[in-house]
């Protein structure tokens, strides 16, 4: 099965913010008295909220409002409270901490889609690469928030072979690993049609691609790779950098080759994307923020997959990308998994 990003607890669906205890508790009251009168103290909420994994963090954002809604009653959730007192990237940042890890991919795919243009790269690397349980549980829950088919949306903001892409990937359709069906011989059978699809035709058969590639578990992903490289002379994350999209269409490819890695190499592909959104003329912040939030569980073995690629650990690209409070609170988010030694 793909690596799952959310905790059992939300997948759990128990979400009654009874019996959280005092921690819990004195978390919410603090994020209170931290927000209330003229100019809410950044730091105080930073050590509130960014200080915490994604389970308690999703206790926070019900019990508070629970506790305090009645004094909040235009807010719909402790995320338009973030959206009011703060603002920036550091803001943004906050009302993504301010949800439960499901509620909080909802909100980024809603704001990447929201005025002219949409921000492909993101809505990417949310779609791909899911477990079906994730996934179902995304598209229900958009709904629920934003009264919207999160399918229609996608729809009316990506064309072409990225729409292709994604409409794949909402399918939530990736096959059970068993043995006696995801045989080497049915490895050999998927390479082939890959490669008939892709090189072994003129114009190449996206779709054809796509749905093998979201069908199949890791397990037999690795031997269709195996078949791949043994018959064709070259890995099948090679023939993807060489099929897919033209020079217009790199989107297509990293997403593609996302894909491909998170059902592989899920660490290491993680920590590429988190460079990425950190490469060429100026970080692209919105990428960045949400890498983080959305990888905290894994954030440990992230960045050791960094330090062995880039010889650099997330904390050091962080202080190279960002300033101000918005550096203090990403800096936090990846103290609280693994924290930074020799630094105060």
């Amino acid at each position: 099965m793909t690596i799952p990003l959310w905790p059992d607890f939300v997948m759990a669906n128990d979400l009654s913010p009874d019996g959280f205890g005092s921690e819990i508790d004195e978390i919410c009251e603090e994020i209170e008295s931290a927000t209330k009168g003229l100019g809410a103290n950044r730091q105080r909420v930073i050590d509130a909220l960014a200080t915490q994994d994604s389970e308690k963090r999703s206790m926070i954002s019900m019990r508070y409002m629970e506790l305090y809604g009645d004094d909040h009653k235009k807010f719909k959730n402790m995320a338009d409270l973030m959206a009011k007192e703060f603002s920036g990237d550091f803001g943004t940042a906050l009302e993504y901490l301010a949800l439960p890890p499901h509620q909080a991919e909802c909100l980024m795919l809603r704001k990447a889609m929201k005025g002219i243009g949409a921000d492909v790269d993101i809505i990417w690397s949310i779609m791909a690469g899911r477990t079906n349980d994730e996934m179902e549980m995304l598209k229900k829950t958009f709904f629920q928030m934003f009264d919207k088919d999160l399918s229609k949306l996608l729809a009316g903001e990506l064309h072409g072979n990225m729409e292709r892409l994604v409409f794949n990937c909402l399918q939530a359709a990736e096959e059970g690993y068993d043995p006696e069906y995801h045989t080497p011989e049915k490895a050999r059978d998927d390479a082939e049609a890959i490669h008939k699809f892709g090189q072994g035709r003129l114009g190449t058969n996206e779709k054809g691609i796509f749905k093998i590639l979201c069908a199949s578990p890791p397990q037999h992903l690795e031997l269709i790779n195996k078949e791949y490289a043994d018959k064709y002379g070259y890995a099948l994350w090679k023939a993807m950098e060489k099929e897919l999209g033209g020079m217009g269409e790199k989107n297509l490819r990293q997403a593609t080759l996302y894909l491909v890695g998170m059902k592989t190499k899920p660490h290491e592909t993680m920590s590429k994307l988190i460079d990425q959104a950190c490469r060429g003329f100026g970080t692209n912040e919105d990428l960045l923020t949400c890498c983080l939030i959305r990888f905290q569980p894994h954030l440990a073995n992230i960045n050791a997959c960094h330090i062995e690629e880039y010889s650099k650990s997330i904390h050091a690209l962080i202080r190279s990308e960002a300033g101000g409070k918005y550096k203090t609170l990403l800096l936090q988010i990846v103290n609280t998994v693994w924290p930074e030694e020799g630094v105060e």
